[in-house]
């Protein structure tokens, strides 16, 4: 995701797009929970959403042909039984991979155990039964036209990967391909893009002007230190716990960032211990949404405290 930023006057950010701000606090599940299930599958994404996860958030490359996927990594052989890059194969071959092979509950995909390690590794191939009310299918690298069609009701917040950080144009390309896609699906609202990749942001929104943003690392980091308001169309800013040690989603920061109309959204990806002391923490600093790994543990908590989420009643700890 992005690192941090505010952006314009509270009217004029309500003109550009859908408003986040005013939504109750939302647990977004990060990959669709990362460490509970393997990373950016039907599987997590469908167990996230049964636990009570408010917005699923995954990343998105494309194949040869031309097909958009969901998947963190460029390549599949961190999570899957393959090698290579995705920009390199066909979906078909893509599709014939376990996307679990090297899941190990609680650490993510961890390649080079004992077999015994992977729980989950052969649903996919038939050579193990799913959990009940799973299917092997879930478990493959799905598309993100299927990611669509499954979750019509659900918020979704996507981030446009590239190939390495500086291949811009696997950038653009994916920009292009989602900006085409969520428009054909009349996707618009409900659904926040970004990238770390300016470039891509703002060839996404030239293409899909509804659909709400969140700045890249540069617009940002222009905004921190110069005062540079963020891209036309930015709603919501997603930013790290902590960056390069400096704490980020302070109480100050997310105060001055609503105070400019902008929901702060946070995600941590080793940037912070992701435990409910930390949790709490930010809660309390009013962030308007956690993008956790655990999404059973974040549940847990946020039922214990009772925060009201959309559609259900509850305390906001900042009201």
């Amino acid at each position: 995701m992005t690192l941090l930023a505010l952006g314009a006057a509270p009217a004029e950010a309500g003109r550009r797009g859908e408003n986040w701000l005013d939504k109750p606090f939302v647990h977004i599940a990060h990959q669709g929970g990362e460490s509970e299930a393997p990373s950016n599958t039907m599987y997590a994404f469908r167990r996230a959403v049964r636990l009570g996860a408010d917005v699923l958030e995954f990343d998105v490359h494309s194949t040869v042909d031309g097909v958009l996927v969901a998947s963190h990594d460029a390549s599949v052989d961190r999570t899957t039984d393959g090698t290579g890059l995705i920009r390199d194969k066909t979906y078909r071959e893509l599709r014939a991979l376990d996307a679990a092979y090297n899941f190990v509950p609680g650490r993510n995909a961890v390649p080079g155990l004992p077999p015994e390690s992977y729980p989950l590794r052969g649903v996919r191939t038939h050579d193990k039964r799913p959990p009940r009310g799973y299917h092997a299918t879930d478990f493959v690298i799905p598309t993100v036209r299927d990611v669509l069609r499954t979750f019509r009701y659900v918020p979704l917040s996507i981030e446009i990967k590239g190939t390495t950080d500086a291949d811009t144009e696997s950038f653009l390309r994916n920009a292009r391909l989602l900006a085409g896609l969520l428009t054909k699906a009349g996707r618009t609202r409900d659904v926040i893009v970004t990238s770390f990749n300016d470039a891509a942001v703002a060839e996404f929104h030239r293409l899909a002007p509804k659909v709400a943003l969140a700045p890249g690392l540069q617009g940002l980091t222009s905004y921190f230190f110069a005062g540079v308001r963020p891209i036309d169309g930015t709603v919501a800013l997603q930013v790290p716990v902590t960056y390069q040690g400096v704490p980020i989603a302070t109480p100050a920061f997310i105060a001055r960032a609503h105070a400019d109309g902008y929901a702060v959204h946070v995600w941590f990806s080793g940037t912070a211990p992701e435990d409910e002391a930390t949790y709490n923490t930010l809660i309390d600093a009013c962030a308007d949404g956690l993008m956790s790994s655990w999404p059973a543990r974040m549940e847990r908590l946020l039922d214990e405290r009772g925060i009201a989420r959309p559609g259900t009643p509850g305390t906001d700890p900042c009201g």
